[in-house]
């Protein structure tokens, strides 16, 4: 029993330094990295994935998730180059490509990644039109996803994409928009219209050209004609006039 007791005086102290040991022993998983300061001094290389030993209090440790990031950017006051007030929202994808710069080159990447996107959103749409807004929204978002990650790259991020969520238009502007479209309709309507007579009349006249050629086509045209009144009106009767007989009386007019 003596001799144990020497053992038995250190339990204290092999429990204290069991317990530090766990503490400084940190678990990160495979879509992390963690950056290590020892006495203020950032490290070469970020460690994990797996089991890092991290000696405290002379080293701290920041986790740095490598995944992609999906930051919603609110929507902001735009002001069109043709001076049309609205709101646009927008969506950017980003990731951490270098954990140490992420965490040295800015003080909150994710913060100052989403003041980036709101100015340069603002920025960019307030040099376009309200047409080329809704009609080229995918060279919009390819330019703002350049400028994004631009301005971001110094921080060890990249920008993926870049999407525009939804744009609100005032009423009036809807309005306006949707009477052009409804005289854009007519107009197509009308087009097409005044095409068919077009096309109807340049039917009668080879019908024509090709009945002048034979008189009994004429002919063979009024009984087809009489044979589909007959079937609709079997109680009314038609008798065909021929065109011979008009022309005759137009000249017998004409000498009078």
């Amino acid at each position: 029993m003596d001799a144990l007791l020497p053992f038995v005086g250190c339990g204290p102290f092999v429990f204290i330094a069991f317990v530090y040991v766990l503490s400084c022993l940190k678990v990160v998983n495979e879509y992390e990295r963690l950056v290590v300061f020892t006495l203020g001094k950032v490290g070469q290389i970020p460690k994990g994935p797996g089991l890092c030993f991290v000696f405290r209090p002379f080293q701290t440790a920041v986790t740095i998730s490598l995944r992609t990031i999906v930051l919603d950017v609110p929507s902001q006051d735009i002001i069109t180059r043709d001076n049309v007030s609205l709101k646009v929202s927008a969506v950017v994808y980003f990731k951490v490509l270098d954990p140490k710069q992420a965490i040295i080159g800015v003080e909150n990447y994710h913060y100052a990644t989403s003041q980036i996107a709101q100015t340069t959103l603002r920025s960019i749409l307030g040099e376009v039109t309200l047409d080329e807004l809704l009609a080229d929204r995918e060279k919009l978002s390819l330019r703002l996803r350049e400028i994004i990650d631009h301005s971001t790259e110094p921080w060890g991020i990249e920008v993926s994409s870049v999407e525009l969520k939804s744009v609100d238009l005032p009423e009036q502007i809807q309005r306006a928009m949707g009477k052009q479209a409804e005289a854009e309709r007519e107009k197509r309507a009308k087009i097409i219209a005044a095409e068919g007579e077009l096309m109807a009349s340049q039917q009668l006249l080879e019908a024509a050209d090709k009945l002048s050629q034979n008189p009994a086509a004429l002919q063979m045209r009024y009984l087809q004609t009489l044979t589909e009144i007959a079937v609709e009106k079997n109680s009314t009767i038609v008798f065909p006039l021929p065109m011979e007989l008009m022309r005759a009386f137009e000249k017998f007019t004409d000498r009078k």
